[in-house]
């Protein structure tokens, strides 16, 4: 394997790390949506914060080029709540997320490294955030489309198989990297959702995320499926 430079902080891209694929217990799997209702309750409130915080943090980036050390370290500890749970209910762990901000030992990482931001890029980022935003919409609508299936294989077999792990892998690495996008906790533009080289020493599963053919092809599948979902609901809203 061949070590890559170490970017500085601030040019690192977003990293997610989930150790996996491992058995999951059928009982959590069947009760998943109920299970994860407490969580969906307090990432909703924590996000109220997460976006208050985030507009004072524009004005703050604007001026110093970056975001207050603050402000950083909240949005930074929201994005990696807001992750866990959306992995739990990705069915990516069976590990229940804690209610804790910073727990140590859970299978669900991000590792985030907020540093300079250009001032022009972050006076412009709701425009520019436009076409990630389009390419996020389509894979997660297009995941929840095919996710009966997907749950019912993970409660057949008690576990997600290696491709549709790293499929899904996919789909929320790019989520969570337009996310700290959004609220200006990197510069680094959202990119690699086919996965990356593998040349990188490597550090999880999922870091580097290197998807296979089958993986690539559900990636595929998913943009498919939410370009479908979402002419669906065009529909249904003209009639």
């Amino acid at each position: 394997m061949v070590t890559t430079a170490t970017p500085t902080a601030g040019e690192w891209p977003p990293a997610l790390d989930v150790d996996g694929p491992g058995p999951q217990s059928r009982v959590t799997v069947l009760l998943r949506l109920i299970l994860m209702i407490p969580q969906i309750v307090v990432v909703w409130l924590l996000s109220i914060a997460a976006y208050v915080v985030a507009f004072i943090g524009w004005f703050a980036a604007l001026a110093l080029g970056r975001l207050p050390a603050w402000a950083a370290e909240y949005l930074s500890g929201y994005l990696a709540w807001s992750t866990r749970v959306s992995a739990y209910g990705y069915l990516l762990s069976d590990a229940y997320p804690p209610f804790r901000w910073t727990p140590s030992g859970h299978p669900v990482r991000v590792d985030v490294r907020p540093g300079r931001l250009n001032r022009l890029a972050v006076l412009f980022r709701i425009v520019l955030m436009i076409p990630a935003a389009i390419v996020s919409n389509l894979l997660t609508t297009g995941w929840r489309v095919a996710a009966i299936v997907i749950w019912l294989v993970v409660l057949v077999r008690g576990g997600m198989p290696q491709p549709l792990f790293e499929a899904t892998a996919a789909v929320q690495r790019y989520s969570m990297r337009f996310q700290a996008y959004v609220l200006m906790l990197t510069p680094v533009y959202p990119k690699h959702l086919f996965g990356d080289q593998g040349t990188e020493v490597r550090l999880s599963p999922t870091r580097p995320l290197v998807l296979g053919g089958t993986a690539r092809n559900l990636v595929g599948l998913f943009i498919l499926l939410g370009v479908v979902g979402f002419l669906l609901q065009a529909m249904a809203r003209m009639q």
